[in-house]
């Protein structure tokens, strides 16, 4: 059976267990695929990594709110009026 491992590092859960940190800091800020048994158990992901990922998740909601407003009807105001 073959797995996909959708990172460029890769560490056994036993090298994990050894040294976390090590682990962790191995792949210069890259996502490392933690293995068990050659097969992809997690991702350990950096902080920085994480947060850009947070970062499009809500920049791709934002642009769904956008595509799903952008047809609606507009509202005039009149400045002074508010």
């Amino acid at each position: 059976m073959t797995t996909r491992i959708l990172a460029e590092a890769a560490a056994s859960i036993s090298e994990l267990k050894a040294n976390p940190m090590k682990v962790a800091l191995s792949a210069d800020g890259d996502p490392v695929a933690v293995l068990n048994r050659n097969e992809t158990a997690f991702y350990c992901v950096p902080a920085a990594a994480y947060e850009m990922l947070m970062d499009h998740v809500d920049d791709l909601e934002l642009l769904v709110i956008a595509e799903a407003r952008k047809n609606e009807e507009a509202i005039r105001v009149d400045i002074d009026e508010l």
